[in-house]
């Protein structure tokens, strides 16, 4: 192993990392990923089924992995959820706020207002929340890093419906604000945007006619759909020493497809 990876993995070592959605997809190789780096892992979901099976699976290989039952969408749940990882584990040094769901490709028009506080409360007041809340402890401390997963669909018009749209491009605005706000108090917030990547958070799905079909004029240019390893990665790297200089960035992970 060279000096720089040794470094590399040596920043991360005993760290506490909280991921929200991290029982399935990219949340859980974001968990595998950081254990590797032998992180101390908060893993975050409202699905228990799932967090037993990543608990099983990835506990054969570590003792830092805890898991917590948490529904996102309800503000009181995570707040109970911090103050238990806190009590447990210690302060939080690195927040991942990757959970997300999809919006049907509902278009503006045929959207509920149910539909469009669920997708605000999982997608963005989730991310705002958990932020607000370990913002002055990390403030205090003069170190501290949050990685929020937005999309492509948070950097153009339709690669959803509108809710989902809406709430990736507010995630951005926030990370960009907390980024700025706190750097000089040691604290970085970047963004990841992934494109197309293969999970199962579409598999439930009921798209809207128009929506989808809207949004499908441009899937022909994917040039191919990322794994969940990939975007996890990304996330390593942000929350390493070695993304001291990153702040505030957006990092597109979409094989080249907003290029075009």
């Amino acid at each position: 192993m060279e000096e720089s990876e040794q470094q590399f993995r040596k920043s991360l070592s005993g760290k506490i990392v909280l991921i929200t959605g991290a029982a399935s997809g990219i949340g859980k190789a974001m968990v595998a990923a950081f254990l590797k780096e032998k992180a101390i892992v908060a893993a975050v979901d409202s699905n228990a089924q799932n967090l037993e099976l990543i608990r099983t699976e990835l506990n054969a290989h570590t003792s830092h992995l805890t898991t917590y039952l948490c529904d996102v969408s309800e503000e009181q749940q995570i707040v109970d959820t911090l103050d238990k990882i806190k009590y447990e584990l210690g302060s939080i040094q690195v927040l991942i706020n990757n959970a997300g769901i999809l919006d049907d490709f509902i278009p503006a028009h045929k959207l509920s207002n149910l539909l469009w506080e669920r997708v605000m409360r999982v997608n963005l007041n989730a991310a705002f929340i958990f932020s607000r809340e370990v913002l002055p402890e990390m403030t205090e401390k003069g170190s501290g890093t949050i990685i929020n997963v937005s999309s492509v669909g948070g950097l153009n018009g339709c690669r959803a419906g509108t809710a989902y749209t809406v709430s990736k491009f507010g995630l951005i605005g926030l990370s960009k604000n907390i980024a700025f706000t706190y750097a000089n108090q040691g604290i970085r917030c970047n963004i990841i945007a992934p494109g197309a990547v293969n999970t199962d958070i579409g598999k439930e799905m009921h798209p809207d006619p128009m929506g989808y079909e809207r949004s499908a004029l441009g899937f022909g240019m994917i040039p191919r759909s990322g794994e969940p390893n990939e975007i996890a990665s990304i996330a390593v790297f942000l929350a390493s020493s070695e993304a001291s200089l990153i702040n505030g960035a957006v990092i597109v992970a979409d094989a080249g497809w907003t290029a075009y």
